[in-house]
């Protein structure tokens, strides 16, 4: 955690998701102040600052809104904790001068407080979610083939189902439906608030019996692969879930059972984060990864649902 001075809180810029921090050096009379001023440096204004020695949450201005992400904490008059979640962010500040090491004592604990409100926090929120994704998959019904998505993507609906005009992507871990993927007509997607994200996966096809298991990203991508191969793909749903959930499926799997991460090829991205974090997966597992490959001329394809589609459209 890092300790410092009101004085120095503006020390340096800092640039980075979307958050500025910029260089000035001030005196201040009241924790409340110097604390504004330091958020104020993260572009959170207008907070009605309570040096009560409670935890209190506001907006990150880098994230939607409602996202909570910011926290403070006041544990004294001298002293103050702030942090920001998403940013692995922690900072002690004062009102200037050298901090008591009672102070400074009581500001640890405050943020260790901190840690684990947010933690009981996500966990409430998570099990509330589970419950309501539960919910929305038994009283839905099947997904009807002709849905504006399935159709731009010539896709069966392989188990999908639909809530009015959403498509429901079941999302699974250890076993247990804990949220669900909702794609929109327009091919937006977006799952449960406040779910389950990191190792969560769905499934096209039956993992019982199969000798050969794929990881996409995607759902149409898995669904593409399917239908193409003919064996189970799990969706991890994004680049960064791919490690997670390959390590939880080679934990779960046989050993004989042969697991390849089926790749995006992000190559109109910097970074390729598609192929990247695939590569990074299959070397944790000691898997191999299978890319897509695109025709001659091809300027729009990405993954396997791309070069399905455009394979269908070209009559190959």
């Amino acid at each position: 955690m890092a300790a410092i001075t009101a004085k120095e809180t503006r020390r340096g810029e800092r640039r980075g998701h979307g958050i500025n921090h910029k260089s000035e050096c001030r005196q201040y009379t009241s924790i409340e102040q110097a604390l504004g001023d330091a958020l104020a440096a993260y572009g959170v204004t207008g907070l009605a600052i309570r040096a009560d020695s409670g935890i209190h949450r506001f907006d990150s201005t880098d994230k939607p809104k409602g996202n909570r992400n910011g926290w403070y904490v006041c544990p004294s008059l001298e002293v103050a904790v702030y942090g920001f979640w998403h940013l692995n962010l922690q900072e002690t500040i004062t009102t200037g001068g050298k901090a008591d090491p009672a102070a400074a004592a009581e500001a640890r604990l405050a943020a260790q407080r901190a840690r684990e409100q947010r933690e009981a926090e996500r966990r409430a929120q998570q099990v509330k979610t589970a419950e309501q994704a539960r919910r929305c998959w038994a009283t839905a019904g099947a997904a009807d083939p002709s849905h504006p998505y399935l159709t731009k993507k010539r896709l069966a609906p392989h188990g999908l189902r639909q809530r009015d005009t959403m498509l429901l992507v079941p999302l699974f871990y250890d076993g247990e439906l804990v949220n669900i993927e909702r794609i929109y007509p327009d091919g937006a997607k977006k799952a449960l608030f406040g779910g389950r994200a990191k190792g969560v996966a769905g499934l096209v096809g039956k993992l019982v019996d199969a000798d050969r298991v794929l990881i996409a990203e995607g759902w149409a991508t898995a669904a593409a692969l399917y239908e193409a191969i003919g064996v189970p793909v799990v969706v991890a749903r994004n680049a960064d879930n791919l490690e997670p959930v390959a390590r939880r499926l080679r934990q779960r799997l046989p050993d004989n059972v042969a697991i390849t991460l089926a790749a995006d090829d992000d190559r109109f991205t910097d970074g390729n984060p598609g192929t990247t974090k695939a590569r990074l997966a299959a070397l944790a597992i000691g898997a191999k990864v299978l890319m897509p490959t695109f025709c001659a001329d091809c300027q729009r394809c990405t993954d396997f649902a791309d070069v399905a589609l455009c394979r269908k459209e070209r009559g190959l």
